[in-house]
């Protein structure tokens, strides 16, 4: 029958599944992208661990069967449904599987091209800038994203080219010659 309600018990007493209990439950970004476990304290002061997955979507609802309202008249309990808030992290952000990232790197190391440290939700990892990189160009690191259904994501790592806080003689005087002798416009046909 509907309703949840599943009928007469052997002595005629009536039983029903309990209630689902609802919480929220705020988690941290690499929390989320790793796994973990957290605690919830519910409103009877009682406590309830909820395991985090890996690759926990922000916005996604957590099922815990027999963690809800007691039964009635022997009925099983009902679930606890715990709706997950992802909360931001300062460096990283996601899209689906994958890590974004905003890599701030020197003139020189764009220019020359460099091996820098890159952080990742694992631990930074040493990436190559190649030779004239701009701002904006994006490098992959294949798997370093976020793993949802046993299928890892990538970091996609776009480039920020930053000035020096200060300009010194020796860094103007260089550019004054190198723009005198080999100018380049990166407008050209814009206008």
């Amino acid at each position: 029958p509907g309703g949840g309600a599943q009928g007469a018990g052997a002595q005629g007493g009536f039983r029903m599944r309990g209630p689902d209990a609802h919480y929220s439950l705020e988690v941290g970004f690499l929390d989320a992208a790793k796994g973990a476990t957290k605690r919830i304290t519910l409103p009877g002061g009682g406590t309830l661990d909820v395991k985090i997955p890996e690759g926990l979507a922000d916005g996604q609802v957590l099922r815990l069967r027999g963690k809800g309202g007691a039964g009635i008249g022997g009925g099983e309990a009902g679930d606890a449904l715990v709706t997950v808030s992802v909360g931001a992290h300062p460096v990283f952000r996601r899209d689906g599987a994958d890590i974004l990232v905003d890599l701030p790197i020197g003139f020189d190391e764009a220019v020359l091209g460099a091996k820098v440290a890159t952080p990742t939700i694992d631990g930074a990892v040493n990436l190559t800038v190649p030779k004239g990189a701009t701002s904006g160009q994006v490098l992959r690191l294949r798997g370093r994203g976020v793993t949802v259904k046993g299928k890892a994501g990538d970091q996609l790592v776009s480039l920020k080219i930053v000035a020096p806080p200060v300009i010194d003689d020796e860094l103007a005087d260089f550019m004054r010659g190198w723009r005198e002798a080999h100018g380049h416009d990166p407008r050209k046909g814009m206008v």
